[in-house]
């Protein structure tokens, strides 16, 4: 049965399904069927290929497996969001004695401002970086305000979101204002808030003073305390 099943394999024309030459060769592959008892037949290749297909399938199946099982997922952390214009700072209460109504206070010696509404309720509060003395303790109004501005002093220092509400001891504007930049660099870090670092103004973190910059108007009352 055998070798009459060889016969007609040998027996096909050139190219025919059951002759293929080797790639590199002349040799010749003779693809010899199988029968089975219900008279299917199944070429060995294809039997070979199927059983490849098997295999590959299951052992992609298990490094998937394996992956997933070696895949850890950290647990959900809370970060909180973070700019290098801004800090996170320890609420402190009111000073006393800092007046009424809607008002910013600023104290000197904590370096520090509230904001305050119509409620007397606080609605923010963050460090600053002023100068000992400047301004000196009272009750001030707000009296203008400029996106950008400069020093008319220092030569090349500029900043933004400026509030005015005072006039220092040599006659220059008072305000809140962002850390300034002295020929495109910071004068001081942001972590350095809360220390005398500034010239007169009150330098703040860029957050806050566009804060200040929206909510204060001219007029807005300034009350600063020592």
């Amino acid at each position: 049965m055998v070798n009459l099943e060889r016969k007609r394999a040998l027996a096909g024309a050139h190219g025919s399904k059951t002759e293929a030459k080797h790639r590199h060769g002349n040799l010749k592959l003779i693809l010899t069927p199988i029968s089975y008892t219900h008279g299917i037949r199944v070429p060995v290749m294809f039997l070979r290929s199927l059983c490849v297909g098997v295999l590959v399938s299951v052992g992609l199946a298990t490094n998937a497996q394996a992956e997933e099982s070696t895949t850890t997922t950290s647990p959900p952390t809370t970060v909180e969001e973070t700019t290098t214009t801004t800090v996170a700072t320890v609420v402190r209460e009111l000073p006393p004695r800092s007046g009424t109504g809607r008002r910013a206070v600023y104290s000197i010696g904590q370096q520090h401002v509230w904001v305050v509404d119509a409620r007397n309720e606080v609605i923010r509060t963050f460090p600053v970086s002023g100068m000992k003395g400047q301004p000196r303790p009272g009750t001030y109004s707000v009296f203008s305000q400029s996106l950008n501005s400069f020093s008319p002093e220092l030569p090349g220092v500029t900043f933004r979101y400026m509030t005015r509400f005072a006039i220092g001891r040599n006659g220059g504007n008072i305000g809140f204002h962002e850390i300034p930049l002295r020929y495109g660099k910071p004068m001081q870090a942001v972590e350095e808030l809360g220390a005398f670092k500034g010239s007169g103004c009150l330098r703040s973190s860029t957050a806050d003073a566009r804060f200040i910059y929206s909510w204060a108007k001219p007029g807005t009352k300034v009350v600063v305390v020592p």
